[in-house]
């Protein structure tokens, strides 16, 4: 069982659609795949239960309200994909830290999220699995539009963190309405998806050998 925390303190930085979206990833895959709801908005929960009816479905648990969770999980999942509350530090994600193999950390390319998502990594710095390099942390680029000279400096001002950038997903409107209907950009197979679909392969390679 592989277990990803997708967590940053910055709300909207598209956690939830980080997390249901590798959720999909995985079980498409053929992987028996969880999704922990650790946000009490629920977003991640309601995307499992449009999911509900199709082969690939994902199992929703809700992380934020049951601190058993970890005994909700199946012992026959492959893999575990936790969605962290918005606004949460390093230390209020002390249970979901003890249970993740790597953790994935989206950052919008603006100076402000940035600046946001330092003091997260700052805490989270403080794990002694992070600080040990023991638990992989991987930063998301999420929302970049590459032609722009905001994500371009952002993303060289991103290079020079001590945690790797591992993956750049560009602006879709196709999250959301995807989102929606529960399903993900994995589901499709359209040329445009795919174009889309490509971003996510280095963040997946990651994810399989962390």
């Amino acid at each position: 069982m592989k277990t990803i925390l997708v967590a940053s303190s910055k709300g909207g930085a598209g956690k939830s659609t980080i997390a249901t979206n590798l959720a999909a990833a995985f079980a498409l895959d053929g992987k028996r795949t969880v999704l922990v709801d650790a946000d009490p908005q629920g977003s991640s929960t309601r995307w499992a239960e449009r999911r509900a009816e199709l082969e690939t479905a994902v199992l929703p648990i809700d992380g934020a309200r049951k601190r058993n969770w970890r005994a909700l999980v199946p012992d026959d999942a492959d893999r575990v994909v936790i969605d962290g509350a918005a606004g949460a530090m390093a230390g209020d994600l002390e249970s979901y830290l003890e249970a993740a193999d790597a953790v994935v950390v989206p950052v919008l390319p603006s100076a402000m999220d940035i600046d946001a998502t330092v003091g997260f990594l700052n805490t989270l710095a403080k794990i002694p699995r992070v600080h040990k390099r023991k638990l992989p942390v991987g930063l998301v680029v999420n929302r970049t539009k590459p032609w722009t000279n905001a994500s371009q400096q952002a993303v060289e001002m991103l290079s020079s963190w001590p945690y790797p950038v591992v993956a750049q997903l560009r602006d879709t409107q196709a999250y959301v309405v995807l989102a929606g209907l529960g399903r993900s950009l994995f589901d499709y197979r359209s040329a445009q998806v795919r174009d889309h679909q490509s971003d996510w392969e280095p963040l997946l390679k990651w994810i399989k050998k962390a």
